[in-house]
């Protein structure tokens, strides 16, 4: 950097080996207000944002190339070149139309498959945009939330369990910290932090008063000085290393590769039958003749083969994301909206995903008595037992108040913010302005957390809450009234029937305690698990935390697609099995069953377990991901919600893991493959919902694309090889006797694959896909009965373009035939356009009519009415007549052309028809059958 460009501030060459105070004087800032906005500003324009280089991506030029470098556009570019070589042979008079206009319509398939390709990765880039990963910091005093790519140097940011680190940094405070560096330097282990300087340089899985780029807090807090952003990092020195970017295409992509591999070398098959039939047929005697049997051939075999397809899957796959985003649910991958659809369980938290996530402290239950908090004039007349509770439950907390009066709100955990507010509520204040020096964070192992208090006047204590049984392990004694009696048998188990019978009522239950500690005042800010001993248990209060009104109707709907809805939670069986008996999830009833008695079980019993079992209740991490692999191996698809940092296994094992956009860490966010931006379980299935019509719609647009380029293929291929009984050949006995030419062919594959396929990919629903089971894990895009479709309307489309060939011909099966070859050439192709456009009509649904919503889709319209205008240009227009061999036509002709591409939806309306009939005989029939009673 130029000396007259230079920040205010030095970046410190290796911030381990400086004490902590020295770093943060080199960089400028006050680690305990953090930087101002103003200097923030200042510093993010001066360093840049805190970005790994991305790769250059490919060329221009080397995507043009790609879109001509698939073996049939080169052989058509060949065949091209021949053709004009044929022209200059044979005299070189007039042009060379025929080439020019392939050549035209070549170009132009390049360029749509440029856009194509552009649109999806344009949609593909905006994802990276919504799943950015996030930092606490501390600026001008206050903590803030900000995008990670906005840390600058001098920066402090605030660390707790599940974040990830958004930028090298220079610890400043640790509690109990533990990061994992696997992905920075391999260690499968998580790493013990701590802020003091080191006395020698070490490699960089030894920096332990450092965190970094990339690495992930699974334990503990902590404060941290930035001292290097964007490429200037560890993993920015790893990043610079590789510039290349390997794009891994979806299952489905995959898929439809190997069905355009297929049908590529089958059309390729029948092109060359076709060839040698004209060959045979038409006898050629020079290179131009030999050209144009050369070209048709060519032709059929590109534009019978789908090769849009990926880049239309992308497309509809990327809008469909973005529609998904639209509705709170931020899908990171492409591959995860195919899997959605095949969702048959979905394993869900209970607390802000099933519930509101709304807090409030409605009851506390002491040895005392129990106290229902109803209004404030409750709170005013608290025992002191009570007052202390929610006093010392509120130090246990890291929520903090914002405004006054009416307006006073609490930020941060919801159950933190419950303590606090009540604690406001009652008048307890922090009078004795204790300050944290310690603290041991909350896990989902442990249940519980606790923190180290010392008051101005050298008090010390600790102040502890979590789980009632969790925290009866650390107590000795009960507050009852003024004083403290030993904890007994008899004690602890009234203290755990309270916690029963108020989760039995639907509160969440969390007990407090706390215990003067002495000790602590020579050790300084250090607070471990051994300190949590001998304490006094004051008491449970009860949180309620009411349904989601939309959630019951939720739960009803994914019951109702097939979909298992399993409520996972580590809050008490009572509440887990109040709540949902209350959202309809399981049997009436039903018990829940917990961590400790599937510890136990086998991996055969746990598979039964998981069976018949709908609500787990106190279950860990390990148990959840348990879980998942049970339910997988009986062949379901899984989708899992997780907040926590233990809950990136569960995520990253199930089908489709998805991360609390609200209350879900870093960590957990960037191990799933979707994230709920409002944490609500109807998201969850509206995101099914979403999947199933994006698969459905991708099956649209495939049956349309099969069902119009199976009837060129087929009209192509019988229409040489009926050339005689239909009058082609007499009517044309010097020439190529073919039913289409080269150039209306691929005219036909560009007005009809592109427009049409990409506004069915955004249809909306003709059947209602929840009403469905869900899709088989293995079940193809294209099935047996998709195949009989495409057969049956490809033959279709193919008999009434022959047909009308037929019917204006002399000389064929169908008497009073009196036009010439191009005229009747003609009324076929526009047959066949016609034909093949109504298909995107009969395509949106495999039983539904469709006349069924007609008009719901307006882009189909759209890209049907502009299919249509160019057809009637490309015959009525005399400059584009010579280029596609076309002939004008009369309204005679127009009307016959409509009525019998029409065929198609009268054959297909028919076919459905049938297939509804059978279908509802079948499933009455399965309900006349008795069940079995063994």
């Amino acid at each position: 950097m130029p000396p007259a460009q230079r920040p205010a501030y030095a970046l410190p060459d290796d911030p381990s080996l400086s004490d902590a105070g020295a770093v943060a004087a080199e960089l400028g800032v006050d680690p305990q207000r953090g930087l101002t906005a103003e200097e923030a500003r200042g510093r993010l324009a001066a360093v840049g944002p805190n970005a790994l280089r991305e790769s250059s991506g490919t060329p221009f030029w080397r995507r043009v190339l790609a879109q001509l470098s698939d073996p049939l556009i080169v052989l058509l570019l060949a065949a091209v070149a021949i053709s004009v070589a044929a022209w200059a042979i044979d005299g070189a008079q007039g042009l060379p139309v025929e080439a020019i206009v392939i050549a035209a319509i070549i170009v132009a398939n390049a360029a749509l498959g440029l856009a194509q390709e552009a649109q999806a990765e344009n949609a593909v880039a905006a994802l990276a945009t919504m799943t950015r990963a996030r930092s606490t910091v501390l600026r001008d005093a206050m903590r803030l939330t900000i995008v990670s790519d906005e840390l600058v140097p001098g920066d402090v940011l605030l660390l707790a369990e599940g974040d990830q680190v958004g930028a090298d940094a220079r610890l400043v405070e640790a509690h109990v910290l533990r990061v994992a560096e696997a992905a920075l330097t391999g260690e499968s282990a998580p790493v013990s932090k701590h802020a003091e300087r080191l006395d020698r340089i070490v490699p960089l899985g030894d920096r332990d008063d450092m965190v970094f780029r990339g690495t992930a807090v699974t334990r503990g807090t902590g404060r941290a000085i930035v001292t290097a952003t964007g490429m200037r990092t560890e993993m920015g020195a790893i990043a610079a290393l590789l510039d290349t970017t390997v794009v891994e295409r979806t299952p489905l992509q995959r898929e439809l590769g190997r069905l355009g591999s297929l049908l590529g070398r089958v059309v390729v098959g029948i092109a060359v039958v076709v060839m040698a039939t004209l060959a045979a047929v038409s006898r050629p005697q020079t290179p131009t003749e030999w050209v144009a049997i050369l070209l048709l051939g060519v032709s059929l075999a590109v534009a019978a083969v789908p090769e849009g397809l990926p880049a239309i899957l992308s497309v509809v796959l990327a809008l469909g994301v973005r529609r998904m985003a639209r509705r709170n649910a931020v899908v990171k991958r492409l591959s995860s909206v195919e899997t959605l659809g095949s969702a048959s369980a979905i394993c869900t938290d209970k607390t802000g995903t099933l519930t509101q996530n709304r807090m409030a402290i409605a009851v506390v239950a002491t040895a005392t008595g129990e106290v229902r908090l109803d209004d404030d004039s409750t709170l005013e007349a608290l025992d002191p037992a009570t007052r202390s509770l929610l006093a010392t439950g509120a130090l246990a907390s890291d929520a903090q108040l914002r405004g006054t009066g009416s307006s006073l709100e609490a930020t941060g955990d919801p159950t933190d913010a419950a303590f606090v507010l009540a604690a406001r509520s009652a008048g307890e204040a922090d009078s004795d302005e204790d300050t944290r020096i310690g603290e041991v964070p909350f896990s989902s192992e442990r249940k519980m957390m606790s923190v180290a208090l010392r008051g101005s006047s050298g008090r010390m204590r600790i102040a502890a809450k979590g789980a009632p049984d969790a925290l009866l392990d650390r107590c000795s004694r009960l507050q009852r009234g003024d004083g403290t009696v030993p904890l007994g048998a008899a004690e602890r188990s009234a203290v755990l029937d309270d916690a029963e019978r108020l989760s039995a009522q639907a509160y969440r239950t969390i007990g407090v305690a706390r215990r003067d500690a002495p000790e602590l005042g020579g050790r300084g800010a250090a607070l471990s698990e051994q300190d949590e001993r001998d304490l006094v248990y004051l008491g449970t209060v009860g949180i309620v935390d009411p349904p989601r009104p939309e959630a019951r109707r939720a739960v009803a709907q994914a019951v109702g697609a097939g979909i298992r809805v399993i409520m996972i939670t580590g809050d008490h069986p009572g509440t887990a099995s109040r709540i949902a008996d209350d959202l309809g999830i399981g049997r009436p009833g039903e018990r829940a069953v917990t961590g400790a008695e599937l510890e136990g079980l086998s991996a055969a019993d746990l598979v039964e377990t998981v069976r018949r079992a709908s609500v787990f209740a106190r279950v860990s991490p390990e148990d959840k991901l348990r879980i998942v692999n049970a339910l997988q191996s009986e062949g379901d698809v899984v989708a899992m919600t997780g907040d926590g940092v233990n809950d990136a296994p569960a995520l990253r094992a199930a089908d489709i893991g998805v991360a609390m956009g609200r209350t879900g860490t870093e960590v957990t966010k960037e191990a799933a493959d979707m994230i709920l931006a409002d944490d609500d379980f109807a998201t969850i299935v509206a995101a099914v919902r979403e999947g199933r019509v994006i698969f459905s719609n991708i099956r649209k647009f495939l049956r349309y694309l099969l069902f119009s380029n199976v009837g060129e293929v087929l009209t192509v291929f019988l229409g040489v090889v009926l050339a005689g009984v239909l009058g082609i050949s007499a009517a044309d006995p010097g020439g190529t006797a073919a039913p289409l030419l080269a150039t209306q062919i691929l005219w036909l594959n560009l007005v009809t694959d592109s427009a049409p396929a990409l506004a069915m990919g955004v249809d909306p629903e003709v059947d209602d896909v929840m009403l469905r089971p869900p899709r088989g894990r293995n079940e193809g895009a294209v099935d047996r009965s998709m195949w009989l479709g495409i057969a049956t309307i490809g033959l279709t489309i193919a008999v009434a373009t022959l047909a009308t060939i037929d019917l204006f011909l002399p000389g064929g099966l169908i008497p009073g035939g009196e036009d010439d070859l191009a005229t009747a050439r003609t009324a076929g192709y526009t047959t066949l356009v016609f034909a093949a456009l109504l298909t995107a009509f009969t395509a949106r649904s495999a039983t539904a009519s469709a006349f069924r919503g007609l008009f719901a889709n307006r882009w189909l319209w759209a890209a049907t009415t502009l299919g249509v205008a160019l057809q009637i240009a490309v015959v009525e227009l005399p400059f584009l007549q010579p280029a596609f061999g076309t002939a004008s036509l009369d309204l005679m002709h127009w009307v016959v052309c409509a009525a019998m591409a029409s065929a198609v939806l009268w054959v297909d309306e028919v076919r459905k028809l049938i297939v509804r009939v059978v279908s509802r005989r079948g499933a009455a029939a399965a309900r006349l059958v008795p069940r079995s009673t063994t």
